[in-house]
This record gives structure tokens, C-alpha cells and sequence, in this order.
């Protein structure tokens, strides 16, 4: 998988907060968790540690930039993920 699939997924989550929220509650439906290297480690420790402790594949991503303009916008992401539908 690459940036390509989160830039065409119709369902996806973006930034820490949410993304967390969706860990929590229905794991199993992330497909796949993007984590930009940038990011502070405080902010994205949590998502993860969750995220390996419940076997959601992590692709890391080189910028927070990069990431948030994969997703569609003009700020940094520090986390998103692609929801199965």
C-alpha cells in the first residue's frame, strides 16, 4: 500500500484524536494506519502502541506535510488511517 490508497479511500480518519477514537472503539475495521516520522513521539506514542497491540499494519510516512496533503489538506497530519467500508 502507499499514499495512493489513502488519497482514493472514501473512508478514512485524520489526525491523532481520531484516529484514536477509531482504535478504540472498532479496530477491526482499520485497514491500514499512516504515521508521519515528524510527528512529536508524545502525540503519536498512543496511537502506536494500540495500534501494534491490536495488529493494525503501520505505514510510516516521512512528513507530517506530506501525509496531510495525501489526505486532501493544507495542514500536517500526524496520523490518519484508511477505514474498511
Amino acid at each position: 500500500m502507499s499514499l495512493d490508497d489513502i488519497r482514493q479511500a472514501r473512508k478514512k480518519t485524520i489526525g491523532t484524536n481520531q484516529t484514536l477514537k477509531v482504535l478504540k472503539q472498532s479496530a477491526e475495521h482499520i485497514v491500514r494506519l499512516y504515521v508521519a516520522r515528524d510527528a512529536e513521539v508524545r502525540v503519536i506514542d498512543p496511537v502506536v502502541q494500540l495500534a501494534t497491540k491490536q495488529r493494525v499494519p503501520i505505514e510510516w510516512v516521512d512528513t507530517m506535510r506530506t501525509l496531510g496533503k495525501a489526505c486532501g489538506i493544507e495542514v500536517g497530519a500526524a496520523t490518519a488511517s484508511i477505514i474498511s467500508e
